[in-house]
């Protein structure tokens, strides 16, 4: 199965210091909508990987969650593409849980609900957490320069064999052409 793992704020949509909290404020980064059409058509399963700490910093609730979502899923597919899975942390940093990045969890509930080994897997982010939960399950990480990605690359660290792109266009060309 080919599968490819996105993280959301900063690499599909454009990110917020004050988070994401209604759909009004979800807005895609030009070409990401069409980026996540090619991998659908190319046979990939799309799966986000995304920490939604504003849930428990009580920012948002689960059904504004949702609506963004649904906004989200309604725009990739009326690009010709689709999302396949949602999984999310919605725990804040404090509650040290394994879901959140850089911690494994998410990547190993991917791993066990596709029944598939992320060794070699694409993961794209664009902070460090992203990457870091990425090599530590054995997946690709990618950096994207959208979003956190200039001051995450800037500040260094990244771990050994994260390819860097300007952004989720240009990573599904390389993931495509792999």
């Amino acid at each position: 199965m080919k599968l490819v793992i996105l993280d959301r704020d900063g690499v599909i949509n454009h990110d917020s210091s004050q988070f994401i909290k209604s759909p009004a404020e979800w807005r895609p980064i030009p070409g990401s909508l069409e980026a996540i059409a090619k991998l659908t058509q190319a046979g990939y399963r799309v799966v986000l990987a995304t920490n939604q700490s504003g849930i428990g910093r009580g920012l948002f609730d689960m059904d504004t969650l949702n609506a963004i979502h649904e906004k989200m899923h309604r725009a990739v597919q009326k690009a010709g593409g689709r999302i396949d899975a949602i999984f999310y942390c919605p725990h804040p940093v404090e509650e040290n849980c394994r879901c959140r990045k850089p911690k494994t969890g998410m990547f190993e509930r991917i791993a066990s609900c596709f029944n598939v080994s992320m060794k070699g897997r694409p993961a794209v982010g664009d902070s460090l957490r992203d990457l870091q939960a990425a090599a530590a399950v054995g997946a690709q990480p990618l950096l994207v320069l959208t979003g956190k990605g200039v001051t995450t690359i800037s500040e260094g660290g990244l771990p050994d064999g994260t390819l860097v792109f300007p952004d989720l266009a240009a990573a599904t060309d390389h993931i495509l052409q792999s």
